[in-house]
């Protein structure tokens, strides 16, 4: 507990937060990153492990871990948990046969102890694409309003033409600082 308490301190005086971009493969994780992160992404291949990128936003330092999404890959997602302020969960909102799976999986994700809560950003992406899900089929499939132990929204945003991308960091990075920057 004193460890914890002494990392939110220095936090609070680096102003830097940990967030973690997760999702089943090809939901379009790397390629909201590099459209946040204003890169081409033209040419975003499949993550293989782990991608780190660190940038300025607002007045804060992000750290983005994007994690490989592939189903021989989720067992390592674990190693990425540690100090971790918040989740962007990405759904493919077009793949409606894994959606089953995407749910299982943000579940079991949130009942990690390390990640109790963590703030959670849900993107439904690929909304630019015809047949997409709405984003109360999202929510209704995925069972986000039974998620109770963080603070969570769900956006629609397409990663291709940047649709909800800022509005969504900008609804994270301000529910981390209330938590862990706004003085007690």
């Amino acid at each position: 507990m004193v460890l914890l308490s002494i990392l939110k301190k220095l936090r609070r005086k680096e102003k830097e937060m940990r967030l973690l971009l997760v999702g089943l493969d090809n939901a379009g994780k790397s390629t909201i990153l590099s459209r946040i992160n204003g890169e081409e992404i033209d040419s975003v291949a499949p993550t293989l492990g782990f991608n780190i990128k660190t940038f300025n936003y607002a007045d804060y330092v992000l750290n983005v871990w994007d994690v490989g999404g592939q189903k021989s890959l989720r067992s390592y997602w674990r190693n990425y948990f540690e100090a971790t302020e918040a989740i962007i969960w990405v759904v493919d909102s077009v793949d409606k046969m894994r959606l089953g799976e995407c749910r299982s999986e943000l579940h079991d994700l949130l009942k990690e102890e390390r990640l109790m809560g963590s703030s959670l950003l849900v993107f439904a992406n690929k909304q630019d694409i015809g047949g997409a899900c709405s984003l109360q089929e999202i929510r209704t499939l995925l069972e986000l309003d039974s998620i109770h132990k963080h603070h969570w929204t769900v956006m629609p945003c397409s990663a291709l033409t940047g649709q909800n991308l800022l509005e969504g960091i900008d609804w994270l990075v301000n529910d981390v600082a209330q938590r862990i920057f706004d003085p007690d």
